[in-house]
């Protein structure tokens, strides 16, 4: 939930207000503990300083006041992706080839948007703003701050909010699914250790568990420019025009 309207990076989103009433009508319909708010990524230019990153957040977090437990952001990466690079140069008027990588936020800029966040929070908990703050995929520590890594595929939010489910709660804890097919088994006896259940194809940084990605590369048509997984828009642009006329697949 980006609020980057007016700067054209997100082309063919929906607008902000009706993301908003959409966020609102799932969060009444399934609980606002399952739906987790993320602002990302926090980008700056030349016309978007921190501050202004600060007050984007804090107009679209006044809308979804009560809506929702956590706020989840990070930093753009831009020295890491080419085509990122290209994309920011070529579909936008902020940056050229010598300023493109200025798209990252530096130590202090990351500090002021932090601090920032933190005394929103602080200053605002009796008008709802009591949520939870996590960074995704950020190695940067920001403990200090009460700013958590947050897990996209999250183990830990399953468990509080699924717990009545015996069968997903033994996979959480052991990484399998009980068997019940014999009456006693050898976990019934000798019980197994809990497991780490990161999932170690995503990045080191990365918090989420096992899991398996949905989609492929270079066909989503929201065309954000910031976005790593398209290549150029006239590369989705391509691959679209190859649907088959019940668009579920991708002609080769």
């Amino acid at each position: 939930m980006n609020d980057y309207e007016k700067e054209g990076f997100e082309p063919n989103v929906p607008p902000l207000k009706e993301r908003i009433e959409t966020f609102k009508e799932l969060s009444g319909l399934i609980g606002r503990e399952k739906v987790i708010w993320r602002f990302d990524p926090l980008i700056v230019t030349s016309a978007i300083t921190p501050r202004d990153l600060l007050e984007k957040i804090w107009n679209v977090g006044n809308q979804l006041k009560g809506f929702t437990e956590k706020l989840v952001f990070s930093f753009v990466d831009v020295k890491a992706y080419r085509k990122v690079q290209n994309n920011l140069v070529k579909e936008t008027s902020f940056y050229s080839k010598e300023s493109v990588e200025n798209a990252e936020l530096n130590t202090e800029q990351i500090e002021k948007v932090v601090e920032g966040l933190v005394k929103i929070r602080e200053r605002r908990q009796s008008e709802g703003w009591d949520i939870a703050l996590a960074t995704c995929a950020e190695s940067i520590d920001l403990e200090k701050y009460g700013i958590e890594h947050n897990r996209c595929i999250d183990d830990e939010l399953m468990k509080r909010i699924f717990a009545q489910d015996k069968d997903l709660m033994y996979y959480l804890s052991y990484g399998k699914l009980p068997d019940k097919s014999v009456l006693f088994t050898e976990d019934t006896v000798n019980p197994p250790k809990q497991i780490n259940l990161k999932d170690n194809g995503q990045r080191k940084v990365c918090g989420c568990m096992i899991s398996k990605d949905i989609g492929m590369y270079n066909t989503c048509n929201h065309l954000c420019v910031y976005c790593y997984a398209n290549t150029s828009k006239s590369t989705v642009e391509r691959n679209i025009s190859l649907h088959h006329e019940n668009n579920e697949s991708i002609i080769p």
